[in-house]
């Protein structure tokens, strides 16, 4: 089983079909459920695997969307906490080919508040592994409780943890954080990390000195983590362990709609890969041969490239990733 604990956003996304008004200055908008947990507990909810997703559900006219949406997906949601505080808004900009910028509206949200008693509460026994990250992991205050979860975890070696850090930098060096903080935040979790996805883009951010990516995942690795999964849009995704040869895998080429919740999408379906091939504990993850390491990636990267392939955070199910597969 697996277990997402982070935040819910609403994605307020363009409709480039709709009326935008005189010279664009009234664009129309469709909201779409999504943030970084509720992206990759929908996911793994399609693909068929089960998933506990531990979030703050916020009050709202689309607060309910929300919960349907993963309900729909058949996540989990017992454990999820009821907050009175206000669903965290994103407004989503999309450039020319699909990728995109994002605007927050999130101060004073349900997503941050988490308190040590809420987690210890919340966290499922006989999961298999906890997937943390985005701005509910680097975000006072509740990132403290939610780093505490992991190092437990951690010193316990009761599941995997895996860590996106998902950087937002309008809210990584604003809203109430500062560029070191957020660093040192992230770096708590990394030294307890059995598996970490970053991007490239979240790389330039957090090491500005990087220019060699095979260099950079190969670095990260080293650090500790079983595996290190370094995305970098329609690039080679690179798979990094220490001590072991760099993999280098080619995602598949779709017709790009937008590149929202692609990452979430990719982590839930490595993660779900790892759990149904019987990995669940870091000996495992430690002892995994290349050839398997190599099917589970290639098909994260095919639950990605599917999602890249609809509008807004809009995983693919098990039935649609067997028929891409074919």
């Amino acid at each position: 089983m697996l277990t997402v604990l982070g935040e819910l956003v609403v994605d307020l996304i363009p409709d480039p079909t709709a009326d935008a008004g005189a010279e664009g200055t009234a664009p129309r908008f469709v909201a779409r459920p999504g943030g970084n947990a509720l992206n990759v507990a929908v996911a793994a909810g399609r693909l068929g695997h089960p998933v506990h997703l531990l979030a703050r559900f916020g009050t709202g006219p689309l607060a309910g969307n929300l919960r349907r949406h993963a309900e729909l997906s058949g996540v989990d949601l017992s454990r999820s906490v009821a907050s009175h505080d206000p669903v965290s808004l994103a407004v989503v900009g999309l450039a020319a080919d699909g990728s995109a910028d994002y605007g927050f509206h999130v101060l004073g949200a349900a997503d941050w508040q988490w308190t040590d008693d809420e987690v210890t509460a919340a966290w499922p026994t006989g999961s298999d592994a906890l997937h943390i990250g985005s701005i509910s992991s680097w975000t006072a205050p509740g990132c403290e409780a939610i780093a505490a979860l992991a190092e437990r975890l951690h010193t316990e070696g009761s599941a995997l943890v895996s860590v996106d850090p998902n950087i937002r930098v309008a809210l990584a060096e604003g809203f109430g954080n500062t560029a070191a903080e957020v660093r040192d935040r992230l770096q708590r979790l990394l030294a307890v990390a059995d598996v970490v996805k970053v991007s490239a883009e979240d790389l330039a951010w957090l090491e500005p000195d990087t220019t060699d990516l095979d260099d950079a995942a190969q670095r990260w690795a080293d650090r500790g983590p079983g595996v290190l999964l370094l995305t970098d849009g329609g690039a080679p995704l690179r798979v990094a362990r220490p001590g072991k040869p760099l993999l280098r895998l080619q995602p598949p080429t779709v017709t790009v709609a937008d590149t929202v919740g692609a990452g979430d999408s990719l982590a839930a379906g490595f993660l779900t890969g790892l759990l149904e091939a019987g990995i669940t504990r870091r000996p495992a993850l430690d002892a995994v041969a290349d050839d398997v390491l190599t099917r589970i990636c290639t098909d994260a990267s095919l639950v990605a490239a599917l999602c890249c392939t609809k509008v807004g955070a809009d995983p693919p199910t098990r039935a649609e990733l067997d028929a891409a597969r074919a």
